[in-house]
C-alpha cells in the first residue's frame, strides 16, 4: 500500500488557473484581474464560499451573511469585507444567482469567480483563497448550515491563540458539542459514518481537532497562504490535509463550538463519499510519511 501511495502520488499540488479564472466579472459586466494571496491585504475579512449547483441554497446563506456584514460595517466603519463566491463548474444558475448579489452590493464587496470545470470543494476553496484580499480569510459553506454570526466565536478563538508565530493561526468551527449551545442534527446513518470517519482522522492524521469537517474555518492570511499552497487533496478530505499540514508546520489551531443545522441538498453521497474520504486519509498519511508529498510553498499561476 505504501508503494502504491508513493508511486501514484502527484508530487506537487495543481495550482494552475485557466485564463478564464484569472478574472472576476464586475457588476457592470467588465473583467477585473483577480488579486493574489501574496499581495498585501486591503480588507479586514474575506469570506470564501465554494458553490456547486447551489442556486437554491445560496440565497439564504448570502442574505444572512451580507446582512450581518453590513450591520457590522455600520457599527464599525473601519471594518471592511468581501465575499467571494466560487462557482465550482456548476451546471445550474449558481453564477447568475451570485451575480445578483454582486450587482446589489457592488463588486468590491461581492465577487464571483467561475471555474472552468469542477475541481472539488477543496480546489474551489483554494481558488477563492488565492484570490482574496483579507487579513483574515473565512471558509463558509453555501448551504448556510452554520449561523454566520458565529464568526465572532471563531474570531475570539483566533484572538486567544496570540501571539501568532509568523502571523499564522487557524480557528475551526466545530459541531462536536464543546458547548451547550452547539446544536447538530443528523440522520442516524450519517452519524454512524461520521463516527467511523472521525476515528480514521484521529488514527491517521489529526489528533487534536475533534471535528475537522465543519466548513466554517478562519485563517490568518499567512496561514492560508502557507497551507493552501501545499494542499494536494481537492475533494471532501481536503480539510483533514489542511489541518495535517498546519500541525506539521506547528501553526496553532483553536476549535470553537458553533451552532449548526443539517440542510437538505448535501452534495455528499453517503458511503461512496466516505469511502473516497477514507482512501484519501490513508494516502495523506502514507504520502507525507514516504516523502512523496513535501511541505513546499508554490505560487498559483
Amino acid at each position: 500500500i505504501c508503494t502504491i501511495a508513493h508511486v501514484t502520488a502527484r508530487k506537487m499540488p495543481t495550482l494552475h488557473r485557466h485564463e478564464e479564472e484569472k478574472f472576476f466579472v464586475n457588476a457592470e459586466g467588465r473583467k477585473e484581474s483577480v488579486p493574489s494571496i501574496h499581495d498585501p491585504p486591503t480588507k479586514e475579512l474575506s469570506v470564501v464560499v465554494p458553490s456547486y449547483n447551489e442556486e437554491d441554497r445560496l440565497p439564504l446563506m448570502m442574505d444572512e451573511a451580507l446582512d450581518y456584514l453590513e450591520k457590522r460595517q455600520k457599527r464599525d466603519p473601519s471594518f471592511t469585507y468581501e465575499v467571494i463566491v466560487v462557482d465550482d463548474g456548476s451546471k445550474d444558475q449558481t453564477t447568475k444567482v451570485a451575480m445578483n448579489y454582486c450587482k446589489k452590493y457592488g463588486s468590491d464587496k461581492v465577487r464571483v469567480l467561475s471555474l472552468v470545470k469542477n475541481r472539488g470543494k477543496g480546489g474551489a476553496v483554494r481558488m477563492g483563497v488565492f484570490s482574496s484580499r483579507g487579513k483574515k480569510i473565512l471558509m463558509a459553506d453555501a448551504d448556510g448550515a452554520t449561523k454566520f454570526a458565529d464568526i465572532e466565536k471563531v474570531e475570539e478563538g483566533l484572538k486567544n491563540l496570540q501571539p501568532w508565530p509568523n502571523q499564522m493561526a487557524i480557528s475551526c468551527g466545530s459541531r462536536a458539542h464543546l458547548e451547550k449551545d452547539s446544536i447538530a442534527k443528523r440522520s442516524y446513518f450519517r452519524t454512524l459514518l461520521m463516527y467511523g470517519f472521525h476515528f480514521l482522522v484521529w488514527f491517521l492524521c489529526v489528533k487534536e481537532i475533534r471535528d475537522t469537517q465543519c466548513g466554517f474555518k478562519l485563517l490568518t492570511r499567512e496561514a492560508a497562504s502557507r497551507t493552501f499552497s501545499t494542499l494536494h487533496i481537492e475533494r471532501w478530505a481536503f480539510d483533514v490535509e489542511l489541518l495535517y499540514i498546519a500541525q506539521r508546520l506547528r501553526i496553532p489551531i483553536a476549535e470553537v463550538a458553533v451552532n449548526w443545522t443539517e440542510i437538505e441538498g448535501s452534495k455528499l453521497v453517503p458511503f461512496w463519499s466516505w469511502l473516497q474520504m477514507g482512501r484519501d486519509l490513508l494516502f495523506i498519511r502514507l504520502r507525507y510519511m514516504t516523502g512523496a508529498w513535501q511541505l513546499e510553498t508554490r505560487k498559483c499561476n
